[in-house]
């Protein structure tokens, strides 16, 4: 079981106080690659690991599909080494949070994420994603892994601190995700960048 150590008790005002984090059966050595959207969803039923064909996970299975991949549901993705979490720990009250909020969960995330000595991946699924890891990277390493910049103009570049590349995308759970297309074109090419990178087929 992963994320049983993890709390938190920071007094956000711009968020729901619903926390939802991750707590599943895995191996925390086999995880390859990991994807962080930006925030739990307000219904928990839509969530990652909740419920077998949630919101999450349809929306999930469809990028890797549109990237090429056949997954037969989202538990096969687990499988193959991918973990899946959000940026922010709580749903959102209103469509942004306080940079504060984002400061505070980046906090959390870190930890959550040094439980897997073997990333070699970390999608950055929307900016909060890409806020939270670089406020993670600027406290243990001094800088950025990210620059600012839109996510159009950044995807083109490769990041790699400490041997794990870190890829700048848009979320694959947002209420948008079926409807912007140039987006989904974009988060399948990420997809296909990450699987290739982790060696993952």
């Amino acid at each position: 079981m992963v994320n049983t150590n993890l709390e938190c008790d920071f007094p956000c005002d711009d968020v729901k106080h619903i926390w939802t984090i991750p707590k599943i059966n895995l191996d925390p050595e086999r995880v390859k690659i990991v994807v962080v959207s930006e925030a739990p969803p307000l219904d928990e039923k839509d969530y990652y690991y909740t419920n077998h064909g949630s919101f999450f996970q349809t929306t999930t299975c469809t990028t890797f599909e549109d990237a090429g991949y056949s997954p037969k549901n989202f538990e096969e993705l687990v499988e193959k080494g991918i973990y899946f979490t959000t940026a922010i720990k709580c749903p959102k009250k209103n469509y942004n949070v306080k940079a504060q909020t984002l400061k505070n969960c980046s906090m959390i995330l870190e930890k959550e994420l040094s439980q897997f000595p073997n990333v070699s991946v970390i999608m950055c699924m929307g900016d909060f994603a890409i806020k939270c890891i670089n406020y993670i990277t600027k406290r243990r390493d001094g800088e950025r892994v990210i620059p600012q910049g839109s996510t159009y103009k950044l995807r083109s570049n490769d990041y790699v601190m400490d041997s794990i590349l870190y890829v700048p995308s848009y979320t694959q759970t947002g209420p948008s995700f079926n409807i912007e297309k140039s987006k989904r074109n974009m988060i399948a090419e990420d997809i296909r960048k990450a699987m290739e990178y982790a060696k993952i087929s």
